[in-house]
């Protein structure tokens, strides 16, 4: 069953041919601090200038996130911010006419890193917003597989203001939004609200201020509820099938569930069900 359920996942079109480093160093001293309690990871942005994504930042954000990734202790990883702001997005400084064009390939080859160590990551990944997200913050906002913010949270991708149109945030944004709202936010760079937000699919879930991290503990105990290896197979799949057109989504979606249906942790799912006692999961894929 392992064998044919790994052949399934194979066949699975990869979301990104980078790889990332596994090390168990947690890089950026200043920029981020990293707790870990009842299989839930916290990553916070804690850094100068609002939480810019300098490129010490996204390194450390990289390595915290695919850090001990295959553990199965690990089960969600939330990212968060301290300060009034969630993120202002890209330190401008490492912009400037001062440094290469090479350097700033860098900035952005690194953002595309963490977009996708977000993907590729085998847990969920949680958004905890509050305050302002611009930019490449909106981004990491869109990247999220989950995201629930505060309703005093706002998103914008103002680059243009700058003269920097936010053509990377775009990405993430257009595939979380409608393109005619992307668009709106893209070319005007104004702000949009909490609710607004939630209306057009950038965030999952608005609380009061006071309530936003007992949301998050809640949507965090419901996914550690689940099993691990269930969870991880749903996630590749669910970024595999975006990218195919309906007809040959299904038919990979009838192989994953096929070959999910033979895995321990799905028998041991159904099983309990039918007898009306909680699931003992493995968290394999076997």
């Amino acid at each position: 069953m392992l064998s044919t359920l790994k052949q399934v996942l194979l066949k699975m079109p990869p979301t990104n041919s980078m790889t990332f480093s596994s090390s168990s160093v947690c890089m950026g001293d200043g920029l981020t601090k990293v707790s870990f309690k009842d299989g839930v990871r916290t990553i916070t942005l804690a850094g100068p200038s609002r939480n810019a994504l300098s490129l010490n930042m996204m390194a450390a954000l990289i390595n915290n996130i695919t850090q001990d990734e295959n553990d199965v202790s690990l089960r969600v990883i939330v990212l968060k911010a301290e300060g009034p702001m969630f993120s202002a997005g890209h330190n401008l400084k490492e912009l400037t006419s001062d440094t290469d064009r090479e350097s700033h390939r860098a900035v952005f080859r690194e953002a595309s890193k963490l977009m996708m160590s977000i993907i590729q990551s085998p847990v969920p990944v949680i958004a905890s917003v509050h305050g302002l997200a611009a930019a490449a913050g909106c981004q990491l906002v869109a990247g999220c597989d989950i995201a629930i913010c505060s309703e005093k949270a706002s998103f914008s991708t103002p680059g243009a203001q700058v003269g920097i149109f936010c053509s990377t945030p775009g990405i993430a944004l257009v595939r979380a939004i409608p393109s005619k709202v992307a668009a709106d936010m893209l070319f005007t760079g104004e702000a949009i609200p909490a609710y607004q937000a939630l209306q057009y699919g950038l965030v999952s879930r608005v609380v009061s201020e006071d309530k936003l991290d007992e949301e998050v503990s809640k949507v965090t105990s419901s996914i550690i509820s689940k099993s691990r290896s269930v969870i991880s197979l749903g996630k590749k799949f669910l970024y595999a099938q975006i990218q195919k057109d309906i007809y040959s989504a299904y038919r990979l979606g009838e192989n994953v569930m096929t070959s999910n249906i033979s895995m321990a942790d799905a028998q041991e799912g159904i099983s309990s069900f039918l007898q009306k006692k909680k699931p003992q999961w493995k968290h394999t894929s076997d």
